[in-house]
């Protein structure tokens, strides 16, 4: 049922492109592990072994606290229509925020989101695929638009004083690199 490859391939490429939702998972070496539902038009293919991800501002920043102690990253993505199918991806990341020179060189690849955090650059080490014979089918309406126009309404100063009070630490009380002066204890 499952194969495991060392880079997708064009099937699996055109795949990932129809899938409007897909789920990221990361966690530190010790504490909470994170799973989280994404979308939003915020994933991009670069190669057979990378991929970029536009990571939006949200209740908490679980990823970027991993991300900084844990380079490790899988993203799974499931046919919810057509023929069943899993897909993860396996791989290590980094991150880049507006004050690094790599955000200008790829932040054009996406729409732009007044909630835009970190560009995530994935390199893909391993992927899998399954059968999703117990995945259930649900019929595509659309993308929610409440992250955005919440992010709208409070704008760009607004969102950078939500960062400050919600996206500096993670559950764990780990540090996420939001701001550029952020002590980060475990990159030291």
């Amino acid at each position: 049922m499952g194969k495991q490859l060392d880079s997708l391939n064009d099937r699996l490429i055109d795949f990932i492109a129809k899938q409007y939702m897909f789920f990221v998972g990361t966690a530190g070496h010790e504490g909470k592990i994170n799973v989280s539902p994404k979308g939003m038009d915020t994933f991009r293919i670069l190669g057979k072994n990378r991929a970029l991800w536009l990571n939006l501002t949200g209740s908490g920043n679980e990823t970027a606290a991993h991300l900084l102690e844990n380079n490790r990253i899988t993203v799974m993505f499931c046919a919810f229509e057509g023929k069943p199918i899993i897909l993860r991806l396996y791989g290590t990341a980094k991150i880049y925020h507006q004050r690094d020179t790599e955000w200008n060189e790829y932040i054009h690849l996406f729409p732009e989101f007044i909630g835009s955090r970190q560009l995530i650059d994935i390199d893909i080490e391993m992927v899998q695929t399954s059968c999703g014979f117990g995945v259930p089918f649900y019929d595509y309406k659309g993308q929610r638009e409440e992250l955005k126009w919440w992010a709208e309404k409070k704008g760009k100063d607004g969102i950078k004083d939500y960062w400050a009070q919600k996206n500096t630490k993670s559950l764990d009380g780990k540090d996420t690199g939001i701001f550029e002066n952020e002590k980060i204890e475990n990159n030291l």
